[in-house]
């Protein structure tokens, strides 16, 4: 079982990786080859559909920066909701908007379920209401 303590470490590392620029060898370590993207917005609900999507995500906001703004974990079912918020420049187009060129807050949820020290699976809801 995984501890509270490594839970919450690698909720808190992937995190980091929505920041410019993305550290791909850390997105290979913290995701399961098996990784299943519950919210996939359309691509393949793979780990290098996830992959295409983050780096969608940052070609859009080449400045991005994201923290966490919150935990809760589950320790009996190795999972962790993530609570965070990003912001950075729009510079090309995203969700069908933009480029804008201004700095933008985005906003979400995260649940993470972890495996054997890995990411296996992940749900969010993202508010990017200002990104108009």
């Amino acid at each position: 079982m995984t501890t509270r303590a490594e839970l919450e470490h690698i909720a808190t590392k992937w995190i980091t990786l929505w920041c410019a620029p993305v550290d791909w060898h850390l997105f290979d370590q913290l995701h399961a080859e098996n990784f299943v993207d519950g919210s996939s917005a359309g691509r393949p609900a793979t780990k290098d559909g996830f992959a295409q999507g983050l780096a969608e995500f940052i070609r859009a906001f080449p400045d991005l920066h994201t923290t966490v703004e919150g935990l809760m974990i589950d320790e009996s079912r190795s999972q962790v909701a993530v609570r965070w918020a990003a912001q950075g420049t729009n510079r090309s187009r995203f969700f069908g908007i933009g480029p804008t060129n201004r700095l933008t807050p985005i906003m979400g949820i995260e649940i993470i379920e972890i495996q054997d020290g890995r990411i296996i699976r992940r749900w969010g809801e993202w508010d990017i209401s200002a990104h108009t």
